[in-house]
């Protein structure tokens, strides 16, 4: 019988153990998320708690890109992979001779794939498996690369970029599949999940966000929402006539997988246009959380977060897997920090609810999430009247909604750290005042239909916190105001540090336990990037791609004025320019040798 290297096979995405689900990144962060739990938790402790504060660079990287550099790089063996905005040049380092570049990937893209990319020219990152490099570029082409040679060994167009879709999220690798979704929402793309072959780029399935029962692969009686099936024609019957087929519900977040289960988690946008008036119903399955069967796409159960969003609260943040404790009894558990404000926990075997909770205490265009089983709003918000930007069927003008469009988090990734059981959420603290006006249906035409002003929380001046979570209680452990949004993805470490990156541009690193702050270094440019560790030569380094954009530092990234311009960011994030300024690098950290 031929002897397998099945840590090869686990790296490389053709095997998935059981046990893998809590199984930290080691020397290698061979996945966007560090494991496809998407827990963003790494065992290593050579940097630590005590030492932290002795970190120094150990190299840098330029990208040769002055746009918003979101995502992460990864670490397989002894290469590193590096990936950009727009146009996605990818390169491949050699970590054993100083980061020589051993190939890189450049692929030639229409430029006028740019201008509608909703908020700014992002993309967040490249996965690994079965030996490839795969990389989404923002024209809707999954490209698979020869992970030692970069040459291309297949392509596929997944969408229509003339239509207004993008792409712009980090696929996932699972046994023999790569997974991806679209951006688009703004251009009334009808978002959806689809799984390729590694081998040959073949679509072995697709899942829409709303659409007949064929086109979502839901199945009336065994699909569950709250614990009750859905029923049929359950992703058109919300809508009203046609509405669905440019209903919105883009699928550019992060992807989890439960080996266990079978299932993959991921998370769907708004529901298109942005007033609410032009689409009555719940407007399902936008704003949902899905769970999928990651060989058929069938959907095992789905939740609506946000029915009839008015406020673009997308749903597409990381769906975070662990397995923990709640009143005694051990639960597999989903964790999600919605962009609406609420930090939901769900029974991932099931979808049953059970808890959520605001993590930003200024959060207050809901009064809370229904929570009682026997109430005809059973897992619904409760939503405030006056922070509705709808009353009696027509649309109106509404001020101090908490939080702003871009919620209380957006796609920056939270971490999870099995040690304390806590997890670690970059947020926003931004309030808004929102302007409906009517809007008309163009393919490829912005589908937007608001004006957004968008501004600290009353009496405050910080708009964004870094926070602990207990999400078996709901509850903040421990919260580090920033000036501005935390735009980074966190990683946690078993030296009990966590870190993270700031809009200004500093790589931070806090106690896990206290949240105190144990080191800072200002990088280049503003940190929109997750913060990833990895070993190599016996030696821990942390690393992070700085380059300030996205969302919040649109303004920079796009030489935009306008204050209403980048839906509302410009004016909110208007101050970040005596901050920082564009850049497109890698920073490198390490603890200094002996």
């Amino acid at each position: 019988m031929k002897k397998w290297d099945f840590k090869a096979l686990l790296a490389a995405g053709i095997l998935v153990s059981s046990a893998s689900l809590a199984q930290p990144s080691g020397k290698d962060w061979s996945t966007p998320a560090g494991n496809v739990a998407g827990q963003r938790y790494s065992s290593l402790s050579q940097i630590n708690a005590g030492n932290v504060s002795k970190l120094q660079v150990a190299w840098t990287f330029s990208t040769g890109v002055l746009r918003g550099h979101e995502g992460q790089p990864l670490v397989v063996g002894d290469i590193m992979y590096v990936h950009s905005p727009f146009p996605n040049t990818v390169f491949a380092l050699d970590l054993s001779h100083e980061g020589k570049i051993l190939w890189k990937y450049e692929p030639k893209q229409d430029p006028n794939v740019i201008p509608v990319m909703c908020c700014d020219t992002v993309n967040r990152g490249v996965a690994y498996g079965d030996g490839k490099i795969f990389l989404h570029q923002a024209d809707t082409t999954l490209v698979a690369l020869d992970a030692k040679t970069g040459a291309v060994l297949w392509s596929v167009k997944t969408d229509d970029p003339s239509k207004g879709a993008t792409g712009t999220d980090a696929p996932l690798v699972v046994k023999d599949k790569v997974y991806v979704g679209v951006s688009g929402g703004e251009f009334g793309v009808r978002g959806w999940l689809a799984a390729y072959n590694i081998a040959d780029g073949k679509q072995v399935w697709r899942g829409y966000s709303m659409g007949p029962d064929s086109d979502t692969l839901i199945d009336p009686v065994k699909t569950t929402n709250l614990g009750k099936p859905v029923g049929p024609d359950a992703g058109t019957n919300t809508w009203q006539g046609d509405q669905w087929k440019i209903g919105g519900g883009a699928t550019w977040g992060w992807k989890s997988y439960d080996p266990a289960s079978n299932l993959i988690f991921y998370g769907s946008g708004n529901p298109s246009t942005w007033n609410p008036k032009q689409r009555p119903g719940d407007n399902r399955f936008s704003m949902t959380i899905w769970a999928r069967n990651a060989d058929t796409g069938a959907v095992k159960w789905v939740y609506q977060m946000t029915p009839h969003d008015q406020w673009d609260y997308d749903g597409v943040n990381e769906m975070v897997l662990a397995d923990q404790d709640i009143g005694g009894k051990p639960r597999h558990l989903l964790v999600h920090f919605d962009r609406n404000g609420f930090g939901y926990t769900l029974d991932r075997d099931t979808g049953a609810l059970l808890v959520a909770e605001k993590f930003d205490p200024a959060v207050n265009w809901a009064s809370k999430v229904d929570m009682d089983p026997k109430s005809p709003t059973y897992g619904r918000p409760l939503v405030l009247p006056q922070y509705s930007t709808e009353h009696n069927g027509e649309d109106v003008n509404s001020t101090n909604i908490c939080p702003a469009a871009l919620g209380s988090k957006d796609e920056q990734p939270a971490a999870f750290s099995p040690k304390t059981g806590l997890f670690y959420v970059p947020t926003n603290h931004v309030c808004m005042d929102y302007e409906p006006f009517r809007v008309s249906y163009t393919a490829g035409q912005p589908y937007v239909g608001a004006t957004l002003a968008m501004y600290p929380p009353k009496g405050d001046t910080n708009m964004g916190n870094f926070i602990a979570w207990d999400a078996r209680t709901g509850k903040i452990a421990w919260s580090d105001p920033e000036q501005f949004s935390v735009w980074s993805g966190a990683l946690a470490t078993s030296g009990d540090v966590v870190f993270y990156g700031t809009l200004e541009g500093y790589l931070k690193a806090v106690d896990a336990k206290t949240g105190k702050l144990l080191y800072k270094f200002k990088t280049p440019s503003g940190i929109i990037g997750n913060v990833m560790t990895y070993e190599h030569a016996g030696k821990q380094y942390v690393a992070v791609l700085s380059g300030v954009g996205g969302w919040a530092g649109i303004g920079l990234a796009a030489g935009l004025t306008d204050p209403h311009a980048g839906l509302g960011a410009v004016g909110g994030y208007a101050a970040l320019n005596q901050y920082t300024s564009l850049g497109g690098s890698l920073t490198v950290f390490a603890l200094p040798q002996n």
